[in-house]
């Protein structure tokens, strides 16, 4: 029983451990982010008309927060992950080590993938619609709060959604999930998506179907990768079958 909670409390110690480490990480790329915060800035308004308002000297240092943290968090995503697989790589074998590795930088790119997606394609749409409601009936003024977190609102999302197909390869290579339960269970994704859909875009049918068809394509996507991981994993499996 002693050496039960022994090897637990070292589990836990070395779990402290790379928690610290991923969050030193994150300090350390938001103080990187905040000091080119402004050249972030200007990238992020280049397009836009006009200059945003600010309502108080608080405001313009939560606007410079909110970017130096979306972009921390970007920068961090590899660091954690890497560190959560130095966490669970003992209980792998040498194989899934490697495999599961080779995951890493693809986390960081989906990242990227579905925040450019989100600030690209999604955001002028769902902006330009709202914006022409308001056409010969108000004078639209934006102020750097409201737009900075209608922005981050909508685009944060798609970044964490975008890296669904690779969690689903990853769970499908360490044979946690399979293509069958991803299929049994496609209704009630299916519904939590359109209500994630709902709750991060503004309170029209034009923005919700915007982000539901992708959200959905996604979730296609991850079970088709799915089955071809679990495909290649049971001839595998097979393979290392001795012969009788």
């Amino acid at each position: 029983m002693e050496s039960k909670d022994l090897h637990l409390i070292e589990h836990m110690e070395e779990l402290r451990s790379r928690i610290i480490k991923t969050l030193i990480g994150f300090v350390a790329f938001f103080i990187m982010s905040f000091i080119f915060v402004q050249d972030i800035y200007n990238l992020l308004i280049k397009d836009l008309e006009g200059k945003l308002a600010v309502l108080g000297p608080s405001e313009i240092l939560w606007v410079y927060m909110i970017i130096a943290g979306v972009c921390a968090i970007a920068a961090t995503i590899p660091l954690a992950a890497y560190q959560l697989w130095r966490f669970v790589a003992p209980a792998l074998k040498p194989e899934e080590r490697r495999v599961t590795f080779r995951f890493i930088p693809g986390l960081f790119i989906l990242f990227i993938t579905g925040i450019s997606f989100g600030y690209f394609v999604l955001f002028p749409i769902v902006l330009g619609f709202l914006t022409s409601l308001s056409a010969g009936q108000f004078e639209m003024m934006f102020t750097a709060e409201k737009y900075f977190r209608f922005m981050i609102n909508l685009i944060l999302p798609f970044g964490i959604l975008f890296e669904m197909p690779l969690v689903v390869m990853f769970l499908t290579r360490l044979g946690i999930i399979n293509p069958a339960v991803l299929k049994k269970s496609r209704k009630i994704s299916y519904f939590v998506l359109v209500i994630i859909s709902i709750l991060i875009t503004p309170p029209d049918i034009i923005s919700d179907i915007l982000v539901i068809v992708p959200l959905l394509v996604l979730y296609e996507v991850s079970v088709q990768l799915s089955n071809m991981v679990y495909r290649k994993r049971l001839m595998k499996e097979e393979s290392a079958l001795p012969v009788t």
